[in-house]
């Protein structure tokens, strides 16, 4: 049942920071425009254009590897909480620019995406608590023995 959460958990991020990297890669042009306007990014607009996405394939890459998952939820939870601490930002100095998630996220509310990257990251914390690396690890020396 643990290893099952976990999975699922870990599953729904990888969707996620999948769906967010190709998003922000098909629109390439808007995404690193709006960045371009933000005033955090703005004199690095290329350069996050193309780390944050490629930081979000290495993640999802942690969360597929069980050896790894564990490294990719502290790596989910750290880079949902960094996006999170910037759309709050967002949200008190600039409400009115617009969202650089790209797909179907760019249509939430600053306040809606909050909410939603809390979720992931509330959902990141409880899949810490379920080690999927040390069932499947624990299953392999089982087979072995």
């Amino acid at each position: 049942m643990k290893k099952k959460i976990a999975d699922i958990i870990c599953g729904l991020l990888i969707l996620l920071f999948v769906y967010a990297a190709f998003s922000k890669l098909l629109a390439f042009g808007q995404f690193r425009f709006v960045l371009n306007r933000a005033p955090v990014t703005g004199n690095y607009s290329t350069l996050f254009a193309v780390l944050i996405p490629t930081i979000e394939f290495i993640i999802a890459t942690l969360l597929i590897t069980p050896g790894s998952s564990n490294a990719g939820l502290i790596s989910a939870i750290s880079l949902l909480m960094v996006f999170t601490t910037y759309l709050a930002f967002m949200v008190l100095t600039d409400p009115n620019l617009p969202c650089s998630c790209g797909g179907v996220i760019q249509q939430l509310s600053w306040k809606q995406h909050i909410a939603f990257n809390t979720f992931f990251i509330v959902l990141g914390i409880i899949g810490i608590y379920f080690p999927r690396h040390k069932i499947i690890e624990a299953k392999h020396r089982t087979n072995i023995l």
